[in-house]
């Protein structure tokens, strides 16, 4: 199924105490370009987030943003360092009565002494972080692709549409084409019927001159080779690939073509519907920069 580039999806969840929101977007990029955003300490996920998000996305700029709060603050603890907090007590008391200074020892006196109290941070558990970030990143990359479908599905109907209509306009060139070396054959013998008057006009002549302008303005091979690659371009939707840079070397293949019958056509029917080819091929080049 053909995919855009562009897509947003969103998950949440309390895993584990853990309140988990992940955030997934993605724009063009030529090739897969990818970013994390998360909170301090959990730069960790960083390289499993890549490795998750590149078994659904093989192009694009994505980023994603992780927001993870411990709503149970369990990997924090204080502790009381008791010998020196007794070290500290002995010390004020003996202060208290060699010098009959008051007696104020309190504990919370006492924990302004450094080094009484200590904080320690239990060991973050990465697996368990991961095991629960993962489970909410998955959806929220899920939903960024179903996103990328439906515009993929959109660009598809809009392509083909183009495809179509150059293939209208093909199908008037290889009707007017011949039709253009006969006015030509015509005019020839007019031109040359009136310049020699009375004179026998040299029917040979007249036909080798047309065969030398019909060959000059052939552009059969040209419309062949289009009508093959807008054939290629409908079997590029049917494959479960990324498609994107190939369909942008066929959009170059098919402009080059349509760029060699302007600079054959003598006729202004068939110029003119050159412009209009090269108008919707420009078009479909836009649209394909946006496919995965």
């Amino acid at each position: 199924m053909v995919k855009s580039m562009t897509g947003y999806g969103r998950a949440e969840d309390l895993i584990d105490g853990m309140q988990i929101a992940v955030e997934c977007k993605s724009v063009n990029h030529r090739y897969l370009e990818f970013t994390v955003k998360a909170p301090r300490n959990y730069g960790f996920l960083e390289e499993r987030l890549k490795r998750l998000v590149m078994q659904y996305l093989s192009r694009g700029k994505v980023e994603c943003f992780v927001q993870l709060d411990l709503l149970e603050d369990a990997g924090v603890t204080v502790q009381v360092n008791q010998p020196l907090a007794e070290g500290y007590v002995a010390a004020l008391r003996e202060l208290v009565e060699c010098y009959g200074v008051q007696d104020d020892i309190s504990a919370c006196a006492l924990g302004r002494f450094s080094d009484v109290l200590s904080i320690h941070k239990v060991e973050t558990d990465e697996e368990k972080i991961w095991l629960a970030v993962q489970a909410v990143a998955q959806r929220a990359v899920e939903a960024c692709v179903q996103m990328r479908e439906r515009e993929g599905e959109r660009l598809r109907a809009d392509i083909l549409s183009r495809a179509d209509r150059i293939l209208e306009d093909v199908a008037f060139i290889e009707v007017r084409s011949p039709e253009t070396v006969r006015l030509y054959r015509e005019k020839l013998l007019a031109r040359m019927q009136e310049v020699l008057a009375d004179a026998k006009v040299d029917e040979q002549r007249i036909l080798t001159e047309a065969a030398i302008y019909a060959d000059k303005v052939a552009v059969d091979e040209e419309t062949v080779r289009l009508r093959s690659h807008i054939s290629q371009l409908h079997a590029f939707f049917e494959a479960d690939e990324a498609i994107g840079r190939k369909m942008d070397f066929l959009v170059q293949e098919m402009n080059r073509e349509a760029n060699t019958i302007g600079s054959k056509a003598q006729d202004v029917e068939i110029a003119r519907k050159v412009l209009d080819i090269k108008a919707e091929i420009e078009k479909i080049r836009e649209q394909v920069q946006n496919i995965e």
